[in-house]
């Protein structure tokens, strides 16, 4: 009989897909949807969500245990908690039948979609590839928008004026960015030398949302990509220093610190 597609049913197939990893090292999505007699679609959907939480690597046609060096670096691990308390934080701020960009490039954005399959109604802009990709796994199924353009390698998005007119034929109600660095006195800095798009999204999103670790405060990166008057709200970590928040707040800037 097969599993009627409900939340608990889909938890209780995510727990047994886990074990199956554990014990065989390695899944193929073909056989789990045989297994728990699904579709392949869901399977995929599953196997992104898992990875999304750090328990799984998605590989071609199925998914792999982590490395053991992963599990076992308390930095990554660290790293890899804070940047999703940032994401869940973020995610808070988003309403159901929000239309909303999320753009490329940023690990930390990244970790946003799976706090996305909660939401209803969403419309979803990006010009990541990978990020398009995710949004496709969700069970909910966001409307998704692409930029277009021409392929950047560096950023890992499409940027250009092709990108800018499309974005431009739109409102949008939120703006999700990340950042290299963070210059209390000028505003998000990044080391990609194509930031003109970045710029774009800011002018047709009514909240720009810029999600970035404390630690990126004080990085010397010569690329202004947002002034602070373009930000609305910084989501980061609580070791964000008293006088960064203080300093951030007089410019206009909302700070919000994740909960541990």
């Amino acid at each position: 009989m097969a599993l009627l597609p409900n939340k608990r049913n889909t938890q209780q197939r995510r727990r047994a897909i886990i074990e199956l990893l554990n014990q065989e090292g390695e899944v193929a999505v073909e056989r789990l949807a045989e297994r728990f007699a699904t579709s392949e679609v869901t399977i995929r959907k599953d196997l992104a969500a898992l990875e999304s939480s750090g328990l799984l690597l998605r590989r071609y046609g199925g998914a792999v245990l982590l490395p053991q060096d992963m599990i076992s670096d308390p930095t990554i691990s660290k790293v890899s908690i804070r940047k999703q308390n940032i994401a869940k934080a973020a995610a808070e701020l988003i309403r159901d039948h929000n239309r909303i960009i999320i753009d490329s490039g940023s690990a930390t954005t990244a970790l946003l979609l799976p706090e996305l399959s909660q939401k209803q109604g969403l419309v979803v802009m990006t010009n990541s590839l990978n990020v398009a990709n995710a949004l496709r796994e969700l069970e909910n199924e966001p409307t998704l928008l692409m930029t277009g353009g021409t392929w950047d390698p560096k950023s890992e998005g499409f940027q250009g004026q092709l990108a800018e007119q499309v974005l431009r034929s739109y409102n949008f109600d939120q703006l999700f960015i990340g950042a290299d660095g963070l210059d209390l006195a000028r505003g998000t800095t990044t080391f990609n030398e194509l930031y003109s798009l970045s710029r774009v999204m800011a002018e047709v999103a009514r909240e720009v949302i810029v999600m970035a670790e404390s630690e990126k405060i004080g990085r010397k990166i010569h690329n202004l990509e947002l002034p602070w008057s373009s930000v609305q709200i910084l989501v980061t970590d609580q070791d964000i220093s008293p006088e960064a928040t203080a300093a951030l707040q007089a410019l206009g800037v909302q700070v919000i610190c994740a909960q541990a």
